[in-house]
């Protein structure tokens, strides 16, 4: 199966077109955008964060323009996605002086959020505090709602991760070191994606698996220990993060009564996800099932220690988040990550993990959930190479 097309230049325009509206709404004149994610989202440029300035000005008036050392000009000139004019300053020069010059003395110029708090500290000596503000509101309005060119990578992504998922299980022998596991994925991960390997990858025997990211050893597999393997690829830059939890061996009861209401959590939590409705009701309906098994409150342990999910696009982790407290409203296009973990320290962790997105129709899976605790794969079809 051909993998989707790539973003086009003509979606780049349309959500340049899209910030622009915003910035006139807010009496913004420009954005700065870094070396992040949302450089790659407006124009398709791909780059490095260092620190040395390198990035794109988004003007309001319909103007881009690209900032960068006067050295890489020539890579930058071949590989913007959105033709624009490219500005260029000297190894002794000051980029932020730069910027401040391609806007009135008196605009107002938003600031990518994730760019470092150096570069922001030079805008602010350039420019002082009055005329700079945040740029996240508005980018992360945008980003927050894919369009169906994004839901078709993150599908195919999160597709081909799966069957890493199934390879991997498939391939455990007692003995085998989970760097020899994590290692075994990458290379599946570079088969099935045309040599674009792990992005990143949690492998988690016996006790490890209640710490959430892994533990520190190299620990060695034995019978009867809990898996955790949690891991993700990009493709076209959209991210796919896929959890499964499962044991090599013959699973105890109270593995068994966890696992399952793990099960139970994650599917409240699906269930939960109503249009309109705010990203915290989904935490609160998975925490609540918790509750009703007596585990929790809250982020106590035995329970879940981190919401229930985070926002995925080109960020693996992006606004808004599935926790208490952030209220937006769920709307059509929004992608979460659904993993109530469960955590009974110094024992296991169960991590079921897969993503849904919002429809006019309410949530839909990315992937299936995992089938059952004997049968981790039971039910994910054949993968269409």
């Amino acid at each position: 199966m051909p993998n989707p097309a790539a973003i086009t230049l003509a979606e780049r325009q349309s959500r340049l077109a899209a910030l622009r509206t915003l910035m006139d709404a807010g009496g913004i004149k420009a954005v700065l955008l870094g070396a992040t994610a949302s450089l790659r989202y407006f124009t398709g440029l791909i780059w490095h964060a260092s620190e040395r300035l390198c990035g794109a000005i988004v003007h309001a008036d319909g103007r881009l323009e690209y900032v960068c050392p006067a050295f890489e000009r020539e890579k930058v000139a071949g590989i913007v996605g959105v033709p624009g004019e490219i500005l260029t300053w000297e190894e002794h020069e000051n980029p932020y002086a730069l910027v401040a010059g391609r806007l009135g003395t008196a605009d107002r110029l938003a600031v990518d959020d994730q760019i470092a708090l150096f570069m922001f500290l030079g805008l602010r000596r350039a420019m002082g505090d009055e005329r700079l503000a945040d740029a996240g509101p508005l980018v992360g309005r945008l980003r927050r709602r894919k369009s169906p060119a994004e839901i078709a990578l993150m599908t195919r992504a999160k597709a081909i991760t799966i069957e890493v998922h199934r390879r991997a299980w498939q391939s455990l022998t007692p003995g085998v070191l989970a760097s020899e596991v994590t290692h075994f994925i990458d290379q599946q991960h570079r088969v099935l994606n045309g040599g674009t390997g792990s992005s990143f990858c949690i492998v988690s025997f016996g006790e490890d698996t209640s710490l959430p990211h892994g533990g520190e050893t190299d620990r060695a597999l034995s019978q009867g220990d809990v898996v955790l393997i949690d891991t993700g690829t990009t493709l076209d830059g959209y991210n796919s993060d896929i959890t499964r939890t499962y044991v090599f061996g013959e699973a105890g009861p109270h593995v068994r009564r966890i696992w399952e209401i793990e099960k139970e959590a994650q599917g409240a939590a699906f269930a939960a996800a109503a249009l309109g409705r705010p990203c915290e009701s989904v935490d609160d309906a998975a925490r609540a099932v918790l509750v009703r098994h007596g585990l929790g409150p809250d982020y106590q342990l035995p329970g879940t220690p981190h919401r229930t999910g985070h926002g995925i696009g080109l960020d693996i982790h992006e606004v808004p988040n599935l926790v208490r407290g952030d209220a937006t409203p769920l709307e059509v296009g929004m992608c979460f990550s659904n993993e109530p973990m469960i955590v009974v320290p110094g024992a296991f962790g169960i991590r079921l993990e897969d993503h849904f997105h919002m429809t006019a129709d309410g949530p839909k899976w990315f992937t299936k959930p995992q089938f059952s605790l004997d049968d981790p794969f039971g039910d994910v079809g054949d993968f269409q190479p």
